[in-house]
């Protein structure tokens, strides 16, 4: 018999691509959402706009269905999350706390939890050669203000479902991921995704912006590496948090150069240092991620982000915002 799941936060980045995974491989798709996805048609079986702030609509949601792929949340860049913690706090607070007392209600076999790297101490993240981050570095906490410590919350919330009424939960700890489909410009757009908008609407040899000083670091994961982690996730039988990244440490300098090099520009680069930059540094430690699944994500960052300007490129060309290649060489 078919497996009937639901996806939460289906409109979005990860989760559009989530469900496009998952109906090919012949699950039943259910995907919920306060919009639908931006770029293309939702593939999923039936899809619903609800807000998951409200119970009611939780229960709604999770009628029928055997498991959740848990990835609805209010959150953004870092300009975004630095900007609104009491909101970014009690939204996602809400949609946790109902997902998860819904799923139990409607009898939910598995939930997957979509946490964040955010959850981890400031304090380990002071230098840009960071100590990749182990699971059990999360405690003693000291997580991001605001949607770290939802997160972090939300982990324990899930433990304590698992314990106390055996529902099935596994929590995956996303560390920076971009790729094609996902939001580039208005304000929740994430680092690669905005330094691959601005080269694009760069001429040779123009200014382009960086937010911070271009030394912090951090480790990004293409979206097909963290899909195919999501699902591993699930089906394993761990019900700890795990980390989802990869453990290639980068500068924001290194990623700007490496997108510019794509894009066949020199650009000359000016720091802002008045803009949100986030913790110095950041990297996934992947040493139990391997032990569990026996896999990593392994796309290299050149061809993750080739893939991501590309289609940035094209989005922009079609708004006419840049000239189309043929129209250029005239």
């Amino acid at each position: 018999m078919t497996t009937r799941v639901l996806v939460t936060g289906a409109g979005g980045f990860i989760g559009h691509h989530l469900v496009k995974f998952l109906v090919a491989r012949g699950y039943w798709v259910r995907g919920v959402d306060t919009k639908p996805p931006e770029f293309e048609p939702s593939p999923a079986h039936q899809f619903e706009l609800l807000d998951l702030r409200r119970w009611d609509n939780c229960l709604i949601a999770t009628r029928g269905i055997e498991e959740v792929y848990h990835l609805a949340a209010d959150m953004g860049g870092i300009g975004y999350i630095t900007a609104y913690h009491a909101e970014v706090a009690r939204n996602n607070t809400l949609i946790n706390t109902h997902m998860l007392e819904a799923s139990r209600v409607n009898g939910i076999t598995r939930f997957l939890f979509s946490s964040s790297a955010c959850v981890y101490p400031q304090y380990l993240q002071k230098s840009p050669d960071v100590t990749p981050l182990k699971e059990e570095d999360a405690y003693p906490a000291d997580a991001e203000e605001g949607y770290g410590w939802e997160k972090l919350f939300a982990e324990k919330l899930c433990q304590y479902y698992r314990e106390d009424f055996g529902l099935q939960t596994r929590i995956v700890r996303f560390h920076n991921v971009y790729g094609p489909l996902g939001t580039y410009e208005g304000g929740r757009e994430k680092a690669p995704a905005a330094i691959c908008r601005k080269v694009a609407l760069a001429q040779e040899g123009d200014e382009i912006e960086v937010w911070g000083d271009g030394k912090q670091t951090r480790s990004f994961m293409y979206i097909d590496d963290c899909i195919e982690g999501i699902y591993r996730i699930m089906r394993s039988d761990y019900p700890h948090p795990l980390n989802l990244g990869t453990d290639r440490l980068v500068t924001i300098d290194e990623l700007v150069d490496i997108v510019c090099a794509i894009a066949g520009k020199r650009l000359r680069k000016r720091y802002d240092l008045t803009k949100p930059q986030g913790v110095r540094g950041r990297n996934s430690d992947n040493t139990r991620l391997r032990q569990v699944l026996g896999w990593e994500p392994s796309i290299p960052l050149e061809v993750g982000l080739e893939r991501t300007y590309r289609w940035i490129e094209e989005q922009l060309r079609k708004a006419w915002r840049i000239p189309s290649p043929l129209l250029a060489q005239r």
